[in-house]
């Protein structure tokens, strides 16, 4: 079963701690950094298209993309009644392909995490790099090595009127995968209805995703703690990139 599949209907209910306001604020003061006044953008595994649609109240010409059906019709859902609301496709993002090129491309909650293979996390990042226009900017998070391992044996619950889910993460340091396995508990008029989903992250580290960034062309790399100016810490659960691509000549 793919990811998100049960969970998509469910999923802006049990994650409705996450700030997407802070998280683009902070895209917003990179871009100011950065002199920069993006006209158009991607988000990368957009999901429910939360941010996508943040983007777009800005003015922004948006595209989201993600590899879930399930997650898009939820975000085409929360845009319809937009006057001009994003447009989205449905890709894995190691074979994103674009009509033309874009501004700016953001990757937020830690998606890149969910490209197990390296080589397919690389292509993924070459093929950003082809979407975007010169000058452009790549945006993303991921979380750290040192979140993914203390996962380990945690159990965690998330719940409301009409949903309950309860997750256990399981690290395997020969694969370098940390798996959330998911039990979802549904509401469907009197019943409940039970479903399972498995998540699983790489654990990709700072030095391996330069890497891929400068393999693929970009350059003017930094690295942040969690939306925060500063470099990340020791025991940091969540880092920011910026890169950018060259302009022309």
């Amino acid at each position: 079963m793919d990811c998100y599949q049960n969970l998509a209907v469910s999923y802006d209910r049990l994650t409705n701690d996450v700030d997407y306001e802070a998280t683009v604020a902070f895209y917003n003061e990179i871009l100011k950094r950065e002199g920069l006044r993006p006209r158009t953008a991607v988000d990368l595994a957009c999901g429910t298209g939360s941010i996508t649609k943040l983007l777009a109240e800005q003015g922004l010409n948006v595209t989201g993309v993600d590899m879930s059906e399930e997650m898009l019709t939820v975000a085409m859902e929360k845009c319809m009644d937009m006057e001009e609301p994003p447009r989205f496709v449905c890709q894995p993002l190691q074979k994103l392909w674009l009509p033309r090129g874009v501004d700016l491309a953001v990757c937020a909650l830690d998606s890149l995490d969910y490209i197990t293979d390296p080589r397919d996390c690389e292509e993924a990042i070459r093929r950003t790099y082809k979407s975007l226009n010169p000058g452009g900017i790549f945006i993303f998070d991921v979380n750290t090595p040192e979140k993914l391992l203390c996962m380990d044996g945690q159990v965690f619950l998330d719940e409301d009127d009409d949903v309950y889910c309860v997750w256990r993460g399981e690290f395997d340091k020969e694969t370098n995968i940390c798996s959330y396995g998911m039990d979802l508990f549904q509401r469907r008029g009197d019943l409940w209805q039970r479903s399972f989903e498995e998540h699983r992250e790489y654990a990709y580290s700072r030095e391996q995703l330069t890497g891929y960034l400068k393999a693929a062309g970009f350059t003017h790399i930094e690295v942040y703690a969690d939306r925060l100016f500063e470099a990340p810490r020791p025991g940091e659960q969540r880092i920011y990139f910026k890169a950018r691509k060259g302009k022309r000549k």
